[in-house]
């Protein structure tokens, strides 16, 4: 039974909560350890259930909504944004599942019931997938590496895939769940990064960990888009870059606010500030747009969504980094101390780039598409 806190998920309570977490970001990012307290927080009040309908237990919170809270909890601390945004994803994907029927009610009342935190692996597995799995009786035997497990410091169940030669169709990607607490599971702590230091990614090592048939979730040929992405991709991008444009947000404010304080302003610094807002209007744009897109989880898994989606992420990425890049050149030589906020959101949001699709990436797989149009 759920523990949380029977309190409306508002947008006032996220400020009061982010407000907490940007007073712990600066340690968490020195030591590099996971926002355990902040998720904490998040759990007492209920943000891990909150997209999982009312008729499943939870509180039926829209995702166009929740990419708002993701993204004001990123003005206060991106790795804990980035990390909400992660599990967000994987019980988004089953929403529409849900709302489609095709199933998902399962693994949302797992959510619920048991007080889940889902553990993404995809970005890295994306079509070829890595690992190996070994047919034994009723199930499989998994063993491989999984880098950039979000959360996995402190989640439970990892959902992820491995390549697995089937006799008779050949090499394909098996889809199913392990609970982290599953024997030959192991947690490495190995997070120790550049940016985004808090979101507890270690790399996850699976080492003969059984997994019975009835648990594959999705087969699907190695190497191949298969549709399933137009849906994880639609819903997960709006939701992980929300975190970055909040972090952008951040960086906008932080220069606005430095620049009206300076007692001595250059003549070309309003020049610089209408270049930064023109900017921050631009992300704001391409974010507003992915979450249209993804219309609250009611779309059709069509390439033509991933296209849309994938093309704003890229140039969305681009376009934060060059906000917090403006925001530097506004404030000058003291955003480069490290008691500066300016200098970890320079950090966080360089992250942006290696979520699915990097740039040439992205390129080259909308550019084929074109060319078969």
């Amino acid at each position: 039974m759920n523990t949380y806190q029977e309190t409306m998920i508002d947008f006032g309570l996220t400020h009061e909560l982010g407000k907490r977490f940007e007073e712990r970001a600066a340690g968490y990012d020195q030591l590099g350890s996971f926002v355990e307290e902040n998720y904490n927080d998040l759990k007492a009040h209920g943000f891990f259930i909150a997209l999982v309908p009312e008729s499943l237990g939870g509180l039926g919170i829209s995702h166009r909504e929740f990419c708002d809270h993701i993204r004001i909890i990123g003005q206060y601390c991106g790795s804990t944004a980035l990390s909400l945004s992660m599990h967000s994803h994987l019980v988004s994907a089953n929403v529409w599942k849900f709302k489609k029927g095709k199933g998902g009610a399962d693994v949302l009342k797992k959510v619920v019931e048991k007080e889940l935190v889902l553990i993404s692996t995809g970005a890295r597995d994306w079509l070829e997938s890595n690992g190996e799995m070994i047919k034994v009786e009723n199930g499989y035997l998994v063993s491989g590496k999984k880098f950039f497990a979000s959360q996995s410091a402190y989640g439970h169940v990892a959902v992820t895939s491995a390549p697995y030669h089937d006799p008779k169709a050949g090499w394909q990607v098996l889809h199913f769940g392990i609970p982290l607490s599953n024997k030959g599971v192991t947690v490495l702590s190995d997070w120790d990064t550049m940016g985004m230091r808090g979101t507890g990614s270690n790399t996850i090592q699976f080492d003969q960990v059984f997994v019975p048939e009835e648990a594959i979730a999705l087969r699907r040929p190695q190497g191949e888009f298969h549709p399933f992405w137009n849906v994880v991709l639609t819903v997960a991008m709006p939701l992980i870059m929300s975190a970055y444009l909040g972090i952008a947000q951040k960086a906008y404010e932080i220069a606005v606010s430095e620049a009206k304080k300076n007692p001595k302003p250059k003549p070309h610094l309003p020049y610089q500030l209408g270049e930064l807002y023109n900017e921050m209007t631009l992300s704001e744009t391409l974010w507003k747009d992915m979450v249209h897109i993804a219309n609250n989880l009611d779309f059709q898994p069509v390439d033509e969504n991933s296209n849309r989606i994938l093309a704003r992420k890229t140039v969305l990425s681009k376009s934060v980094n060059k906000v917090v890049n403006q925001a530097i050149g506004i404030v000058g030589g003291g955003s480069f101390y490290k008691r500066s906020p300016l200098e970890r959101l320079a950090r966080d949001i360089q992250a942006s780039e290696f979520h699915p699709l990097q740039e040439r990436d992205q390129y080259l797989l909308v550019g084929k598409r074109i060319m078969k149009q």
